[in-house]
């Protein structure tokens, strides 16, 4: 009994207590689960009807993941741990296109750094250029300011925001933080597995 569209180039965000679903509702979008019933279409294409290997190559081309714990590799650098999603398929331009993602997030200067040598901010950022450096169409975001100061978040918050504007991804997060949430475009809220209701942003932050 969720019904949900998203449009291309939305900016919405999830919120919802403990338990209401949204990692649920993250994990379908992201093809990590099919439905148990219902259907989602990706960009036109029925996602419970598709193969293993199907899925797997949709979340290697399509989708983008930004973890709140940042996830990153801690014995390799920040050039290296954005490099991971290109040795899966042919991985040509590693290099050049890592660097240029760690560029797009203020990071050239820090792309021999190692996790513990960065910030919480410099390692969140680190995490959305691993998503970006296969040109994701969508990109999900579950509590990526969750560890965060707050000036740290406004920092994440916009290059979201200038990803969603400028570069037109799809972008869907998963916020505790109604001012965060303030930063989308529309606010989806759950509990107990159900939307409730949602929310326009007239003017996000």
């Amino acid at each position: 009994n969720v019904s949900l569209s998203i449009q291309t180039g939305e900016m919405v965000a999830v919120m919802g207590a403990s338990g209401s679903g949204k990692s649920t509702l993250m994990n379908v979008l992201g093809c990590l689960d099919v439905p148990t019933s219902g259907r989602y279409f990706l960009e036109g294409e029925e996602v419970g009807r598709l193969s293993d290997d199907r899925l797997a190559e949709i979340r290697s081309h399509k989708i983008g993941f930004v973890f709140q714990t940042y996830n990153l590799l801690p014995r390799l650098t920040s050039l290296a741990n954005t490099q991971l999603p290109l040795l899966y398929g042919n991985g040509r331009d590693a290099r050049r296109r890592s660097l240029e993602a760690l560029d797009g997030g203020g990071l050239a200067g820090r792309a021999n750094h190692r996790p513990t040598e960065l910030s919480g901010g410099e390692q969140q950022r680190v995490g959305i250029a691993r998503a970006l450096v296969k040109s994701p169409t969508l990109l999900l975001a579950d509590e990526p300011t969750g560890n965060l100061d707050s000036k740290s978040g406004a920092e994440v918050m916009a290059i979201l925001q200038w990803l969603n504007r400028y570069q037109g991804i799809t972008v869907m997060l998963v916020t505790h933080d109604p001012k965060i949430a303030q930063h989308t475009e529309r606010i989806i809220h759950l509990h107990d597995g159900l939307i409730t209701h949602t929310e326009t942003v007239e003017e996000p932050l």
